[in-house]
């Protein structure tokens, strides 16, 4: 069986790594290296490793510093833009359920056939006076009643078109 293990492979390796192999490097640790097939593998892999890395380090291009601090102050810019807009989103959330809030409690004290339909379902509930009732309401009350579903689709698209985009 052989060794998977040497005692010698971490100095071997930092040699290698080090662009001190074999020349700068102790003549026993060069000849155990040759004859250990753990510190062998370790010379020839390592060799083609640092040989890649110098070979990628003259290849790399660098940007120039302005462009690199330009760019880092752009996303510094949009982050901060972003991180103060959340605020004012969940305000502006806030706000529209309040608005519905309020426009729900003026519509229920305001209608009196709704008013009378909640009387009605106190006493019972009838899921034909009901419907009776809101066909009612919706002939009566069109405009408004359009209106209304408009609005309960529009403000909550806008929201989420305003949040999406952020």
């Amino acid at each position: 069986m052989s060794p998977v293990e040497c005692d010698f492979e971490a100095d071997v390796l930092s040699a290698v790594m080090q662009s001190r192999w074999p020349e700068q490097t102790d003549s026993s640790l060069v000849t155990h290296a040759s004859t250990c097939p753990v510190c062998s593998d370790v010379v020839a892999v390592a060799g083609v490793v640092d040989e890649s890395r110098e070979a990628l380090r003259t290849e790399a291009h660098l940007p120039d510093s302005g462009r690199v601090w330009w760019v880092a102050q752009m996303r510094a810019r949009r982050e901060a833009a972003k991180t103060a807009g959340r605020p004012i989103t969940v305000v502006q959330v806030l706000a529209f359920a309040c608005a519905m809030g309020l426009m729900g409690a003026c519509f229920g004290a305001t209608s009196q056939w709704f008013q009378s339909a909640l009387q009605r379902m106190g006493a019972g509930f009838d899921v034909q006076q009901l419907m009776a009732a809101t066909g009612t309401a919706i002939t009566e009350h069109g405009i408004l009643t359009l209106l209304v579903i408009a609005l309960m689709v529009a403000i909550p698209g806008a929201i989420y078109l305003v949040v999406v985009r952020e």
